[in-house]
């Protein structure tokens, strides 16, 4: 019985990590693939680690307040007008990923 418990647990946090990678692609694709895809207007570029490097330095609290607040051509938001910090968060962490 337990191992059958562990067993689905186990596939259950897989089913919710991956409705968790999933909601973040879906919320990627309405809000910030149209600059981040192409580096539009200097953004830097989904998965170039290159481009990002420099910008994680500054930190993630820096990053997600710019993403809230606007930077350079990004807009207040960056156009997710109902993203929290941590949905900033995973969206930057998503981008900032080498491509998989």
């Amino acid at each position: 019985m337990n191992k059958w418990l562990v067993a689905m647990l186990l596939s259950m946090s897989g089913v919710s990590a991956f409705a968790t990678e999933q909601a973040v692609l879906d919320q990627y694709q309405k809000s910030c693939f149209a600059c981040h895809a192409f580096g539009a207007n200097g953004a830097p570029k989904s998965h170039a680690v290159a481009d990002w490097a420099p910008r994680l330095e500054k930190g993630m609290d820096t990053l997600v307040k710019h993403a809230n607040e606007g930077f350079n051509a990004m807009p207040p938001k960056g156009l997710c007008f109902d993203c929290s910090a941590d949905d900033f968060k995973a969206l930057i962490e998503f981008m900032a990923a080498p491509k998989s």
